[in-house]
């Protein structure tokens, strides 16, 4: 995803480190709003990405932003890189022991105390919301050395359920980690070879793993790519449904797709697992020179009826609509939401446009960007003391290609289509990034 076209200006990386207080902000930004918006993605150390698709950009170093909010007042955005060995080696500074030997540029959680960065099946890094570097995670028990991008955490039981995909033996494993930090679970997976695999879900009583088409392609590194993985035909599409503490594995093949990201998944009222996700009909297909990827075909919202007593999926699009990067009230993971919102995308190189589905009536409501913008995912909020599913706010970075500059809206959640509640313009861009989290001010015992 290069930079030099003028429609990916938005992915253009930056090359300093800044801390500052917000120069303009228009609307009313709510009291009740105190915390942190913390945001990672791929930021080159040169300023610059090599090439213009995923493969030189996904591998990138990573880079924080993080914009604070506090009791109504103008908030203050900094942006660090993770302190890790990479960084340590273009830097010319000698390592410390707080400097993670991985690329924790995907994702931002917390748990057990922590507020951690995630990457694509390496080490993750314990952050502050400061953005500084603490060091390797240590509220992961076995899973500290290395997990998935998009573990999922039970609110309920404060567990983080996890996995563990990689390109070495044992090809995957999966865990459950709970409150404390303390692993309950760990255990090997039989699966016949290494896939790509970035996401996860959960119900309340079980665990979705999901073995696709996408896989690894170690031959394509003697070719000249980056990226070692492709679509492999040869290969099926298939869920793992298991209990979440052990228990018989069952394989269930589904039609041949890749799943991005996963909405959420719950146990319904006849005892069957619904499993929404932004399903591919395929991705990372090589093109027919053979010396890089053809342009993705785009996701849409899709359903799968799990029902393990017969052992069946039946499946269908709940939408025609292109969209991903899908968000919800993270209070409901596990369980069963109303609410969905996700970004749109109307072609392979934009992600322009907020969508919020009401599941219930089928219904949807729209948050315009203006052409040639770009947003990120929208990242839920609910209000302190709210109980509603969408009482609170989306936060949303968005670029803004007239000025070269970033804002960040805030949106009701109960109507996106309204006017912003209050947007925080800045005068330095945030690249295009991965994923973010909102890090409650309450939670101030997180490091």
């Amino acid at each position: 995803m290069a930079a030099s076209r003028p429609d990916m200006r938005a992915f253009a990386p930056v090359t300093d480190e800044v801390e500052l207080r917000v120069p303009a902000v228009t609307g009313t930004i709510p009291r009740e709003l105190n915390g942190s918006l913390l945001r990672n993605g791929p930021n080159p150390f040169s300023g610059r990405f090599a090439g213009e698709d995923v493969q030189y950009w996904w591998p990138e170093a990573a880079m924080l932003h993080g914009i604070t909010f506090a009791a109504g007042e103008v908030p203050t955005y900094r942006n660090r890189w993770v302190r890790t060995r990479q960084w340590a080696g273009h830097f010319a500074v000698t390592p410390t022991a707080a400097m993670v030997d991985s690329n924790p540029n995907i994702n931002v959680i917390r748990h057990a105390g922590h507020v951690l960065a995630l990457a694509e099946g390496g080490m993750p890094a314990r952050i502050d919301r400061m953005l500084h570097t603490l060091g390797p995670a240590t509220s992961l028990g076995s899973f500290s050395a290395g997990m998935a991008s998009h573990p999922k955490f039970d609110p309920v039981t404060g567990e983080l359920i996890t996995f563990r995909a990689d390109w070495r033996a044992p090809w995957l494993r999966y865990g459950v980690v709970d409150a404390g930090g303390r692993t309950t679970l760990d255990r090997q997976i039989d699966v016949p070879a290494p896939a790509m695999m970035h996401d996860m879900a959960i119900t309340a009583t079980h665990s979705i793993l999901m073995d696709l088409h996408v896989a690894y392609d170690f031959s394509m590194l003697q070719r000249g790519f980056r990226l070692p993985i492709c679509w492999q035909d040869d290969r099926r599409s298939r869920l793992a449904v298991m209990p979440r503490h052990g228990g018989e594995v069952t394989w269930l093949d589904i039609e041949p797709c890749f799943i991005q990201h996963v909405v959420n998944a719950y146990d319904d009222a006849d005892g069957r697992i619904v499993l929404d996700v932004v399903r591919y009909p395929s991705y990372f297909r090589i093109d027919r020179d053979g010396t890089g990827f053809s342009d993705n075909p785009l996701g849409v919202l899709w359903r799968y009826t799990v029902d393990l007593q017969r052992r069946t999926v039946t499946e269908a699009a709940l939408d025609d609509l292109h969209i991903e990067l899908p968000r919800i009230d993270d209070r409901r993971t596990g369980r069963q939401n109303r609410y969905l919102y996700a970004v749109e995308q109307p072609v392979s190189n934009a992600f322009r446009g907020i969508v919020r589905y009401d599941l219930v009536t089928g219904s949807r409501q729209h948050h315009r960007i203006d052409e040639g913008d770009q947003n990120s995912e929208p990242v839920f909020v609910p209000r302190p003391g709210g109980v509603a599913e969408d009482d609170g706010w989306l936060l949303v970075c968005v670029y803004r290609c007239a000025t070269d500059s970033s804002e960040i809206r805030l949106l009701h959640a109960a109507d996106i289509a309204a006017p912003p509640v209050a947007t925080v313009a800045l005068d330095r861009r945030i690249p295009a990034g991965f994923h973010g989290a909102w890090i409650p001010a309450h939670r101030d015992h997180l490091t």
